[in-house]
């Protein structure tokens, strides 16, 4: 007798100002793929929760402090902050109308539609890299999750967010003792040294335990106060 195996089934596919996006069905599953790269599914959302709790507890009982999140993904990181009702205002960046619309009125509104009519909560469809380096206003906490990490990124231009100027553009972003915390697929020393050459403190790398291979991580550093 032959196994039978789920085969992924596209949902929507579009092209972006980026490339392509599609949205697909694998099993229970689903999954967002960027240009080919698989980025990210609803299997779990342990790392993503382990994101926003890093962040908000590097804060040191800050009340109610304001999160900007880089990437809006599958949701789990915006459903888990805003089912937390300790933080103030939180802010979404997603480059992607594409995501936006799959949130809002498509498959996976069923894992963000509380979040996203929470009135803390605002979606910004911009690129990431832009906005932090064109906003003013600041933060207590930056979570980035918009690439598999700082050595694979989903297109060449977000490289440069984790380089010096890149780094710089965060800690501007972020209040005096305010928190960047960065998701990775793997552990990497060389972002923890670039971490302290941008001049951040307190840095410290929390892994998320999967069932093969590395860990993932979170990358953390505090702005000095």
């Amino acid at each position: 007798m032959t196994a039978s195996y789920d085969i992924p089934v596209v949902i929507d596919r579009r092209q972006g100002p980026y490339g392509e996006v599609v949205l697909r069905r694998h099993g229970a599953l689903l999954q967002i793929i960027a240009n080919g790269c698989f980025l990210m599914d609803t299997s779990d959302g342990r790392s993503e929760r382990l994101l926003v709790d890093a962040a908000y507890d590097a804060l040191d009982g800050r009340p109610e402090p304001s999160l900007l999140i880089g990437g809006l993904g599958v949701g789990f990181s915006l459903a888990h902050a805003a089912a937390d009702p300790r933080w103030g205002h939180i802010t979404v960046v997603e480059r992607e109308r594409a995501v936006i619309d799959w949130h809002r009125d498509g498959p996976l509104a069923g894992l963000s539609a509380r979040a996203l009519t929470d009135p803390r909560t605002e979606i910004v469809e911009s690129d990431l890299v832009e906005y932090v380096n064109e906003i003013s206003d600041t933060f207590d906490a930056l979570c980035l999750d918009i690439d598999n990490g700082p050595g694979w990124t989903v297109t060449e231009g977000n490289a440069g967010l984790y380089g010096a100027s890149g780094l710089a553009g965060c800690a501007r972003t972020l209040k005096p003792g305010g928190v960047l915390a960065v998701w990775s697929a793997q552990p990497s020393p060389e972002f923890e040294g670039s971490l302290r050459n941008a001049g951040f403190q307190r840095i410290r790398t929390e892994e998320i335990p999967v069932a093969r291979g590395v860990p993932d991580v979170v990358h953390l550093g505090v702005r000095p106060g």
